[in-house]
């Protein structure tokens, strides 16, 4: 349509027409003039306006929910990343734990015994010299420590310092196959010598062929000239087998020690012995033993064998009719 006078007065005029209509409608209320021709237009364009409302919903919902997902995705990875994040502190919270406890272990007995100890970290096991039974710790000559040192945990005796570097340090384990201790054990201060065995119990000779020892009993180190290189009263083991005494010089014993070769994390350099020989005062606390429940079973005798032992009374207890028979 040209824009001229003409269009422009009839486009007045259907406003004007509009604004009247309106006017109408609303003064009306429900008995409205136009009521009629509105109920026929909802007639007539409603299903169209169904028909597009459905074909156009689905596609906003689509839009919303791809925003939606949007905003879900970004919720779910920020809950992943806090997940994470949690599951590494609860970790690092359980190591950190874990060492406080080996730490206070170790300083506990370290001062039962008045022990002066250096603490260092296990950094490397032997496989990376060889393969004995060693590790390598990360204090050395700059931390004080020298050759032929003892090493102990929050258990007992781990070994001795057997190489020095400047930072680190090489530690030959208790149970390798040529490491040798001088042992005292408790109570009857019998003397012998522990052997390692790698992954089996150590074998400790007594000097005492004769010596009354059994199963459960412990041994501490005996300790060595200038307490080079071990220092006494350190605990090795509990014995767990007893070889027969065949006669001879020596007794041969078999000890479960109190250390895990295979758990070490926190340990302790011996940098200064104590005053005077502790003793056995370094030794945990004996378990309580643990008490047998005993039962009693008490029997009853049954009702037909207390018939039974009346009937046998009676025929015993008339020996007349016996004597009557021809």
């Amino acid at each position: 349509m040209r824009d001229t006078k003409e269009s422009r007065l009839l486009l007045v005029l259907l406003i004007a027409v509009a604004f009247a209509l309106i006017t109408v409608d609303i003064r009306g209320g429900r008995n409205s003039p136009v009521d009629g021709a509105r109920q026929a237009a909802a007639t007539v364009f409603g299903p169209v306006e169904d028909g597009l409302s459905s074909a156009v919903d689905p596609v906003g919902n689509a839009v919303s929910a791809i925003r939606d997902s949007g905003e879900r995705h970004s919720r779910l990875a920020t809950l992943e990343k806090e997940n994470a994040a949690l599951k590494a502190k609860l970790g690092s919270d359980d190591r950190s734990r874990s060492r406080l406890n080996q730490l206070d272990g170790m300083l506990r007995l370290a001062g039962a015994g008045q022990y002066g100890i250096k603490g260092a970290q296990v950094i490397a096991i032997g496989s990376a010299q060889g393969f004995s039974w060693t590790i390598t710790i990360d204090v050395g000559a700059s931390d004080g420590i020298k050759r032929d040192m003892t090493v102990l945990n929050a258990d007992g005796l781990v070994g001795r310092v057997t190489t020095v570097g400047p930072d680190t340090s090489t530690v030959l384990l208790a149970n390798d196959p040529d490491f040798t201790v001088g042992t005292r054990m408790e109570g009857s201060d019998e003397l012998g010598f522990a052997s390692g065995q790698g992954d089996r119990p150590l074998r400790v000779q007594l000097l005492n062929g004769k010596a009354e020892v059994k199963k459960g009993d412990r041994l501490v180190t005996f300790g060595s000239e200038s307490d080079k290189p071990f220092v006494p009263g350190v605990p090795v083991g509990v014995v767990s087998r007893v070889d027969p005494s065949g006669g001879g010089l020596t007794r041969t014993l078999y000890v479960t020690p109190y250390v895990s070769f295979t758990k070490l994390d926190i340990v302790g350099v011996v940098v200064q012995a104590p005053k005077k020989d502790p003793r056995d005062e370094v030794l945990p606390s004996k378990p309580k033993p643990v008490p047998t429940p005993t039962v009693t079973v008490t029997v009853t005798p049954s009702a037909d064998a207390n018939q039974g032992g009346g009937q046998s009374d009676q025929s015993s207890g008339d020996p007349s009719q016996t004597d009557q028979q021809p």
